[in-house]
């Protein structure tokens, strides 16, 4: 009997112990719509699918997030006039294209300021109660935005069609596929390339046809939408590096009760610790792996080959770092420390 009684109390000690680690939902039910530009089987994808099912789990089935991927409500630019006018609860963006919202957010795209040996610095400065992360908050506040989540896309590299890529003067007079974003133009200038800013749905075709024969991107992305199969040569320039922001309309976000932010915030967290420490690193090594099964001779750059790189495109980062708080360019260069 004493045994029984024992028993029941520990299962009772057991069942509070686990009240208090995860209280029940006490909020409202919500629903709402997170719409993206990544493909099936992207990191960036699975990050977010991660999200909603966590933003479930932790408010028992009361807060529903309706996914959108693969760019069916539009393009990273529409997705953020969206979430602005709140016709779009939130809407992801690269950090590239959030630039043309709040130039502060060009800062990740100023060459080299970040470099994936600090990667675990950086997420501390950008997850919650961060420094970085307080500054961008603001910025996006400015702008009638609230950030969620800074999913990773992760480092560009150099590619190229038919010309191998051992070191920064291999580059020299190729036709480099740009964005529109100015920095990445004046980069591909700065390693005597022929920058050609090109839509993204429009490369593929462009590189078959020989209208470009180079591009920057992350070997995921490129493996995504099947670049590899146009490519024969890479080297790990890591010149470039992003992330994928979840931004909330800020008169909605302000709107929810405490509980629900809460859980969105947590569940946004959890997801993106979950991205960086595993789907990330998996996918980079899955795109890796099938570049190297396809063929593509791939250079992995020595530290004094990314030493040219930086010492040529530095005068880039001068140019556009001059434009840009001077606080803001020491928050992320302390990360890099």
């Amino acid at each position: 009997m004493r045994k029984t009684t024992a028993k029941l109390w520990l299962m009772g000690i057991g069942l509070c112990a686990a009240s208090f680690a995860q209280a029940a939902y006490e909020g409202p039910a919500v629903r709402f719509k997170l719409a993206h530009t990544a493909p099936p089987g992207n990191h960036i994808t699975g990050a977010y699918e991660k999200f909603a099912e966590l933003v479930k789990e932790k408010s028992d089935g009361k807060v529903v997030v309706q996914l959108f991927p693969g760019a069916v409500l539009g393009s990273d630019r529409v997705l953020i006039e969206g979430a602005q006018k709140g016709t779009l609860q939130m809407g992801v963006s690269s950090t590239p294209n959030l630039a043309n919202f709040s130039n502060q957010f060009q800062v990740f795209d100023l060459p080299y300021i970040t470099t994936p040996e600090k990667q675990q610095q950086l997420y501390a400065a950008i997850n919650p109660g961060g420094a970085l992360n307080q500054y961008l908050e603001k910025a996006a506040n400015d702008i009638g935005l609230q950030p969620i989540m800074y999913a990773e896309y992760g480092y560009r590299h150099f590619v190229s069609s038919d010309k191998p890529l051992n070191s920064a003067a291999d580059l020299e007079g190729l036709k480099m596929r740009t964005t529109d974003s100015p920095v990445e133009v004046a980069v591909a200038k700065s390693l005597n390339t022929n920058p050609a800013p090109i839509a993204w749905g429009e490369v593929y075709t462009s590189l078959q046809q020989g209208t470009i024969d180079a591009e920057g991107n992350t070997f995921p992305h490129l493996y995504g939408a099947k670049h590899h199969e146009a490519l024969k040569y890479a080297i790990t320039s890591a010149h470039n590096y992003g992330m994928q922001v979840a931004m909330a309309n800020k008169k909605w976000w302000d709107s929810l009760a405490p509980e629900t932010q809460k859980v969105i915030q947590d569940a946004a967290l959890e997801a993106v610790t979950y991205q960086r420490e595993v789907l990330y690193p998996e996918n980079e090594r899955q795109a890796r792996l099938a570049f190297e099964e396809a063929g593509i001779q791939i250079h992995d750059a020595t530290p004094e080959e990314i030493q040219t790189f930086k010492t040529l495109t530095r005068p880039v980062f001068e140019e556009f770092a001059a434009k840009l708080p001077g606080e803001l360019i020491e928050l992320v260069e302390q990360t890099q420390q």
